[in-house]
């Protein structure tokens, strides 16, 4: 990593990014916070780092997000000789790629089952469900090391999100790996047959809820009507997609972040254990420490744009660095430090009319897990050396592929 950034320079954001990118964003930040960039498919993009002019600029309606006029701004900025090859298609049309009034209407159809009251009556099942798992992990840890992504962080959130959806438990793993898939920077053929596997599966699985609808949240939105706002078929399949993966991945990166966060910071972990009382503010720390997801989805330029006095012309993709805007010291004291006193908020999950609609239920998630794991586990330690952890090969969401623990149970 250089000790600066030129002007001119073309950030490339491959493998190194991927396993820190924090070391990238501090130069960013100071030398060039916006910056010209390209991603490993060899798309080119500007990036923002700064914590001001990224809340400003989710929320900026110049910064559009409409998945069709997206195609073509795609093939003018993606390097020659790069794969052009579309996929995906059918899983793309939801809100988060859509714009008012579409945005408006989309969200409005889930938006009942996702407010805080909503989750709130979710707790004892939550509970319930982090209760089986840490008495598997215990079982499993008398063995030796445990992996808690694969143990805890991914089954419960996946099993959650399942069950307020409505899907059958059998498919839960293949669908795992095709998320992971499509979220990641793998070869153009791989995350196009992962995401034809996952769309095929999800149409068969709206066709199912329309034909036999059940008490679940997706037969509620795709439901046939008369009403005007009803979902189309595409736009159905595209709202499985997006509520089945963003319902569960933030919340898998959320508790192995944190986790991680917490056994490099045996201190604090003493501290979050002597005072469980500090568990919510917590979780609000390790979202913005380490958050989950690193860059925002796409955005393009409606019209000419300047941003922290760098003038993007219209026709260009923007990404904005949630994670880089969460260790702004401009707005937080001692970023890369994990406090879990701090008392403050984030941009973890966006902000604005894109804010995530599964922030209640990640944040609840999110403090049943960690509190069920520290109470079942007095001592708890990394199997191995944090440098030998390997982080997602993607640069949407930020998470590790394994987290390897020792664990001794409390009962």
């Amino acid at each position: 990593m250089t000790s600066s950034v030129h002007h001119d320079e073309v950030i490339e954001l491959g493998e190194g990014f991927m396993a820190d990118p924090y070391a990238l964003y501090r130069l960013l930040r100071r030398d060039r916070p916006v910056a010209k960039a390209r991603l490993p498919q060899g798309l080119r993009i500007w990036l923002v780092s700064r914590y001001d002019d990224v809340r400003a600029a989710l929320v900026d309606p110049r910064l559009a997000k409409d998945s069709a006029a997206l195609v073509a701004t795609f093939d003018r900025h993606t390097t020659a000789g790069a794969n052009r090859t579309r996929f995906g298609a059918e899983l793309s049309a939801h809100m988060l790629n859509s714009d008012p009034p579409d945005h408006t209407r989309l969200r409005k159809l889930v938006n009942r089952g996702f407010t805080s009251r909503a989750i709130a009556r979710l707790r004892p099942q939550i509970e319930a469900v982090a209760a089986e798992l840490v008495a598997e992990v215990a079982a499993r840890s008398a063995a030796g090391e445990v992996d808690l992504i694969d143990s805890y962080a991914y089954p419960l959130p996946m099993t959650m999100i399942c069950e307020i959806l409505g899907v059958p438990g059998e498919q839960r793993d293949a669908f795992r790996g095709w998320s992971n898939t499509v979220l990641s920077t793998a070869p153009i053929d791989e995350r196009a047959a992962a995401a034809a596997a996952m769309a095929q599966f999800l149409t068969a699985l709206v066709a199912d809820k329309r034909a036999r609808p059940g008490e679940d949240l997706l037969s509620a939105a795709v439901a046939i009507s008369e009403d005007a706002d009803q979902l189309s078929q595409n736009e159905a399949v595209s709202m499985a997609f997006l509520l089945l993966v963003a319902g569960h991945e933030t919340t898998v990166n959320l508790i192995g972040n944190g986790m991680l966060a917490l056994l490099r910071n045996p201190e604090q972990l003493a501290q979050l254990r002597a005072d469980p009382s500090l568990l919510p503010g917590a979780v609000e720390e390790f979202l913005r420490l380490d958050g989950p997801v690193n860059l925002a989805t796409m955005r393009f330029t409606t019209e000419p744009v300047t941003i922290a006095g760098t003038d993007i012309p219209a026709g260009e993709l923007v990404l904005l660095a949630l994670a880089s805007a969460n260790r702004d010291p401009a707005h937080y004291p001692d970023p890369d430090e994990l406090d879990v006193h701090r008392d403050t908020t984030n941009l973890a999950f966006g902000h604005g009319i894109h804010h995530c609609l599964g922030a209640p239920l990640a944040r609840l998630e999110g403090e049943i897990a960690f509190r069920t794991l520290l109470d079942r586990f007095p001592t708890m330690a990394l199997a191995g050396e944090p440098d030998e952890l390997t982080w997602r090969n993607s640069t949407l969401m930020r998470g590790l592929t394994r987290l390897p623990v020792r664990l001794v149970s409390g009962k």
